[in-house]
């Protein structure tokens, strides 16, 4: 296939993504009232509103909460179709059985963020304004804040399954991983101290879980290797 081959395919591929966020992000609308109490249960503050628009955004976030979450698989799948040519046999039917796992992960990364939020974040913050401040929150500052907070924790966790997936295809090798150990190290507790208060400790204590998980993307990749 040519370059303008190539280009073209790739246009229906997005297109196909793009209609199905479409639709994921639609169904969403329709379940906004549940999502919006699942993640209020769990504060003891009473949110408000201050303009209509704050309440039309609010339905758009978590629309487009659904439709991020739903859309993970599309894109994994939309991927591998496009780049199937280039693969064996075997690496087709490797590469495919990682598409599953990614969108679990991506939810057991949504859950660990909002847990993290929940039961360290959110009541460290709130501890600073004790005796000082009485806290009134809008909807729109507290969604935004919280899923600025958990959604790069969803992605993070993608990392074994990416691991995986470069490994099979010879792009990564669990030498090399072990080899930038220290630097991944550095820059996943960077990451958590720009996702977590300004505190000493709760990066370290944020960074622990992705640590263990970096270790367990390279014994991932040498289970790769052995197959």
């Amino acid at each position: 296939m040519d370059i303008v081959g190539h280009l073209s395919e790739l246009r229906n591929r997005i297109f196909v993504t793009v209609g199905w966020f479409v639709l994921f992000f639609l169904t969403g609308f329709l379940f906004v009232d549940y999502i919006y109490t699942f993640f209020i249960n769990d504060i003891d503050i009473d949110l408000m509103v201050i303009s209509p628009s704050e309440i039309i955004w609010i339905y758009f976030r978590m629309a487009g909460l659904v439709g991020l979450t739903g859309i993970i698989p599309v894109i994994a799948y939309e991927i591998w179709a496009f780049v199937k040519p280039g693969l064996t046999a075997k690496e087709r039917k490797v590469s495919l059985s990682y598409i599953p796992f990614l969108f679990l992960l991506f939810i057991g990364g949504l859950v660990f963020g909002y847990a993290v939020f929940v039961k360290l974040i959110f009541p460290f913050i709130l501890s600073l304004s004790e005796g000082m401040f009485e806290v009134m929150l809008t909807v729109d500052r507290y969604f935004k804040f919280l899923f600025g907070m958990t959604i790069p924790f969803a992605f993070l966790f993608e990392l074994p399954i990416i691991v995986m997936f470069l490994t099979t295809l010879g792009i990564l090798t669990p030498d090399f991983m072990k080899k930038i150990r220290k630097y991944a190290y550095f820059v996943l507790i960077i990451i958590c101290t720009m996702l977590t208060p300004p505190d000493l400790v709760m990066p370290l204590i944020v960074a622990l879980p992705l640590i263990l998980l970096y270790e367990i993307s390279i014994q991932l990749s040498k289970w790769v290797l052995t197959r």
